[in-house]
């Protein structure tokens, strides 16, 4: 790759894990990381309070008059934080398996990251913030060569970068619907019928389309086209106006895997029969679905899982319909799965229309296969498309990952991760349903309230992990994560299991 931001530095990259919680799950590192970085790591956990401490609800306190803060678990002290492990403002070191929910590629104050912020041949890329549409630096094209083309999905070489996931898909449907309208339309342009009412909100210009998503998906919140899509959590959506657009089911289906596979096969069936049902009334009620929306794991709404089958049948009904396939990797792309990009593990036929990132990539943005573009120009983006101080960021995640095989390390980690929380699941009965695709895992518990005991007692011993969908823990650590790291996590989720 064409190196045009920084200079590497050529010292080696440590790892110090010394693990204080011995026992069967602690492994030595896997020999994958052979970076040019120094980086040293600390031993471990070290708690001094409870989560959150004093100095942490103290700022709550302060924070609560000026924004909402019932969210907020602790303050952390970022400057201090290093490689898997947060520090918080009490002085606390945990081991984080949540890392910004799945936005932390390489962990915390990575030197080829820190680097390239500090170099000062990069300071015009974070003093100034450009009208990427208009007015791109000239490291532009560079940077998206190293970054986001450098790893895009298999036949896609158009991207679009927007300024988060949320966006992302917004921009994907916005997609969708002009290409559905520019297939009907044939070579002809606009009417003036069409020009005048889409001003008014009002049809013809205004067309009646519609995206089918999933029930208990999610695709954003900061829109109200992806929060339509969306409906992972009642919160989320709750006396807010929404389109009237489909809801097909999603699998879910039993674990293990190996042990139901008649009965997962006829719960994916079901599921394929309603999305063909929902697509032939759409098209007969005249709201035709223009994409189907899909996320490789739905994650927000508890980490559950389809078969590379499923997602094969349903791109042939997509097409089927002339609905074009957005797959959703804003949380699962960027290598946590084992892959690249979760969808490569279906083994498609052809690749997705459009793919959707944000979280690691640091960017938002959308990789669009040829022919979607919009005939006229302007029709697609806003006044930053995104910023290119994050693209700086991706050209070293990418670089990083690349060089330093990390996609092969999550593969080594997530099998010690996935193959302890099996056991685990044998050992104490409250605990069910592990499941994973690399470090991308979860677990689940019998209860939203005992989930949420066994998280805070996590925290309190010195890991930070949150909950996805009723009653499941989701782990969503850096690339970077080691057996050792593993070894830590489950010598501690066994103590806590213990207890309970």
């Amino acid at each position: 790759m064409k190196r045009v931001l920084r200079q590497l530095a050529g010292a080696t990259l440590r790892y110090h894990h010394p693990c204080r919680y011995r026992s069967s799950f602690a492994r030595s590192s896997a020999p994958f990381v052979q970076s040019r970085e120094s980086y040293e790591e600390v031993d471990g956990p070290e708690m001094i309070t409870s989560i959150p401490g004093p100095r942490s609800k103290a700022l709550i306190d302060d924070l609560n008059p000026i924004q909402e803060s019932r969210t907020v678990h602790f303050f952390a002290d970022y400057a201090s934080s290093n490689g898997s492990y947060v520090m918080d403002v009490d002085g606390n070191r945990l081991l984080d398996l949540n890392c910004q929910i799945a936005s932390l590629p390489l962990g915390y104050n990575h030197p080829a990251i820190v680097a390239a912020l500090r170099n000062p041949n990069n300071t015009h890329l974070l003093a100034n913030r450009p009208a990427l549409g208009y007015c791109p630096p000239r490291e532009f094209v560079a940077m998206l060569e190293d970054s986001l083309l450098a790893v895009a999905p298999f036949k896609m070489k158009q991207v679009m970068t927007t300024m988060c996931g949320s966006c992302s898909n917004e921009n994907a449907f916005k997609t969708s619907f002009m290409h559905y309208m520019q297939q009907m339309r044939g070579s002809g342009s606009p009417t003036d019928e069409e020009i005048q009412t889409c001003v008014q909100n009002k049809t013809p210009g205004s067309c009646k389309l519609s995206i089918l998503a999933f029930s208990g998906g999610f695709h954003g919140r900061s829109s109200l086209g992806a929060l339509t899509a969306s409906s992972s959590k009642v919160a989320f959506k709750l006396d807010l106006p929404a389109f009237d657009w489909p809801l097909a089911p999603f699998p879910q289906l039993q674990y293990p895997l190996e042990d139901h596979i008649r009965e997962n096969r006829e719960e994916e069936n079901r599921c394929l029969a309603a999305v063909e049902e929902i697509l032939d009334s759409q098209l007969k009620a005249n709201c035709p679905v223009a994409a189907i929306c899909v996320e490789p794991i739905q994650a927000e709404g508890g980490d559950n899982y389809a078969s590379p089958a499923f997602f094969k049948e349903l791109q042939r009904l997509g097409k089927a319909y002339r609905a074009l396939l957005i797959v959703d990797e804003v949380q699962t792309g960027c290598g946590a799965t084992g892959h690249m990009w979760a969808h490569e593990s279906w083994q498609l036929d052809e690749p997705p229309d459009m793919v959707t990132f944000s979280k690691k990539m640091q960017t938002g943005g959308v990789y669009v296969r040829n022919g979607l573009r919009p005939k006229q120009p302007g029709r697609l983006g806003c006044t930053w498309m995104g910023d290119p101080a994050k693209l700086l960021m991706a050209v070293e995640i990418i670089d990083v990952i690349l060089r330093d095989r990390l996609v092969d390390l999550v593969r080594v980690s997530g099998g010690e991760l996935l193959g302890g929380l099996k056991e685990l699941e044998n050992s104490y009965s409250i605990l069910s349903a592990a499941r994973g695709m690399g470090t991308y895992c979860a677990v689940d518990l019998p209860t939203t309230e005992i989930r949420d005991d066994v998280i805070k007692a996590l925290h309190n011993r010195g890991v930070y992990v949150i909950g996805s969908g009723v009653r499941s823990i989701r782990l969503r650590p850096a690339l970077t994560l080691t057996p050792r790291h593993v070894g830590v996590f489950l010598d501690i989720l066994d103590g806590v299991l213990a207890d309970f």
